[in-house]
């Protein structure tokens, strides 16, 4: 068998395994949404797996990494609140990674077309822009990094770019690892019912969000804006 068949059948396979992925997702989404929503019912339903249960809450991570309309930041609390904010962290982090990777080669093996149609969108033009930007890098960092700022699309985006895995995993783990480490903290303060430290935790970080979602929309125009397109762009 030849290599251009070999991965021909590749392709298909992981066609086929995203097929069937997303309509398990599709048909359980609700349900899982509804059980990530509660602190205390989602403990309860990992400790009940036994030592299935870290496997599981390594999975939802992933799959709030992959598919947006998952409470990210509900996991990551109910990573502390479950585990303690080391385990926590390690666990949350591990997921986020492995739904990181599962996204950014996706779309370099099999679905860079499918992502260019979404990026086609309007709101979508500003993606354009930021990728032929000669500071990709460092603009990953900042989205990223600053709560509110669209970001969980960027990780398919990124697949499109010459960027090498591991400098953008590395960029990805620098950045968000403060904000996993806040979130953790928050659910561990929350089950020890140290309050004063969550209120002051999870203060700093609604501040945070409140003001990266007020000024998203300048804060993408910066990055994104060049010499030759000067488009201004509201992002949905």
């Amino acid at each position: 068998m030849n290599k251009s068949k070999k991965i021909f059948i590749f392709k298909m396979f992981m066609y086929l395994l995203g097929i069937c992925a997303t309509v398990l997702v599709l048909k359980y989404l609700p349900n899982i949404i509804e059980l990530t929503m509660s602190l205390d019912k989602f403990r309860n339903y990992i400790v009940s797996l036994g030592k299935l249960g870290t496997i599981v809450f390594i999975f939802f991570q992933i799959l709030q990494t992959v598919i947006a309309p998952i409470p990210g930041e509900v996991i990551q609390v109910a990573g502390g609140y479950i585990y303690g904010v080391s385990l926590g962290l390690t666990y949350t982090t591990v997921g986020m990674l492995l739904g990181a990777i599962i996204a950014f080669y996706f779309t370099r093996l099999i679905g860079d077309s499918f992502i260019k149609k979404l990026m086609n969108k309007k709101n979508s033009k500003w993606l354009n822009d930021i990728m032929d930007n000669k500071k990709f890098s460092i603009i990953l960092f900042i989205i990223f990094f600053i709560p509110g700022l669209p970001k969980d699309f960027l990780i398919y985006v990124a697949g499109l770019t010459p960027i090498k895995p591991l400098k953008f995993f590395g960029i990805l783990l620098v950045s968000r690892f403060p904000w996993l480490l806040a979130s953790v903290s928050v659910g561990s303060n929350l089950h020890y019912r140290n309050y004063t430290s969550t209120i002051i935790i999870g203060s700093f970080a609604l501040i945070a969000f409140i003001l990266g979602i007020i000024y998203k929309d300048k804060i993408i125009n910066k990055l994104s804006r060049n010499n030759n397109y000067k488009e201004s762009y509201k992002i949905s």
